[in-house]
């Protein structure tokens, strides 16, 4: 293990400009991450699309909901939370979440990948990091991975947190969209049901001001997956 200190993450001076194309394990996670740099995104008038790769359908292990209709409630909490955030660009695949996936699993996943990057042809892509902690997480990162490689992307892709902090490349200062973002993740109010991850999200958000805010602000934070090419 190398003793070096790792270098202070670059201030990013606002988000990229270009087509964006955002990849999210659950119907919450591309609020959660990368929703404040979404809301900018818009704001600057970049072409936003999301793939929203699994149902939902493990987030109500109490059995809180209707069964029945509990997949389009989490769409509709979705598309009501990318609303916030100026987002109307929203496709689900429908894949079971918390599942143990095979070869195959990953293929069709790839190949769902390969056909929105094809179709969207972005500058920026954003995905769960590698080490995010959680397997839909880390199976959507080894997705995107694939599909990048397999259509030869060249442009730039960014991994976002969730679950696992990182000790990130840069961070966007977040703190004009910051409301958005915060009303946003109130969309999700069955998530919210089980736990107040709103509330834990922007106190990261809030820590990762500390090195170039003083403190001062809100920030999320990533990892270069990829640089332009």
């Amino acid at each position: 293990m190398s003793d070096l200190p790792q270098a202070i993450p670059r201030l990013l001076p606002g988000a990229p400009h270009g087509r964006v194309l955002v990849f999210a394990p659950h119907p919450d996670d591309e609020t959660i991450g990368p929703g404040g740099a979404l809301c900018m995104h818009r704001q600057q008038g970049d072409p936003v699309r999301v793939m929203v790769a699994t149902d939902g359908t493990a987030g109500d292990p109490d059995s809180r909901f209707d069964k029945a209709t509990y997949v389009q409630l989490r769409r509709n909490e979705s598309r009501a939370g990318l609303c916030e955030l100026g987002v109307d660009d929203v496709a689900f695949w429908g894949f079971p979440d918390n599942c143990t996936l095979s070869a195959s699993d990953i293929e069709l996943g790839v190949q769902h990948a390969c056909a929105a990057i094809t179709a969207m042809q972005p500058d920026l892509i954003y995905l769960p990091w590698r080490h995010d902690g959680h397997p839909d997480h880390l199976a959507l990162h080894t997705i995107v991975m694939r599909a990048m490689a397999r259509t030869n992307y060249r442009g730039e892709a960014f991994g976002y947190e969730v679950w696992h902090a990182m000790v990130p490349d840069v961070i966007l200062d977040i703190t004009k969209v910051i409301e958005h973002k915060r009303r946003a993740m109130r969309a999700h109010q069955s998530q919210l049901a089980y736990g107040h991850y709103d509330h834990c999200m922007l106190g990261l958000n809030a820590y990762r001001s500390l090195i170039h805010g003083r403190g001062q602000g809100y920030g999320e934070a990533f990892c270069i997956v990829q640089s332009r090419s």
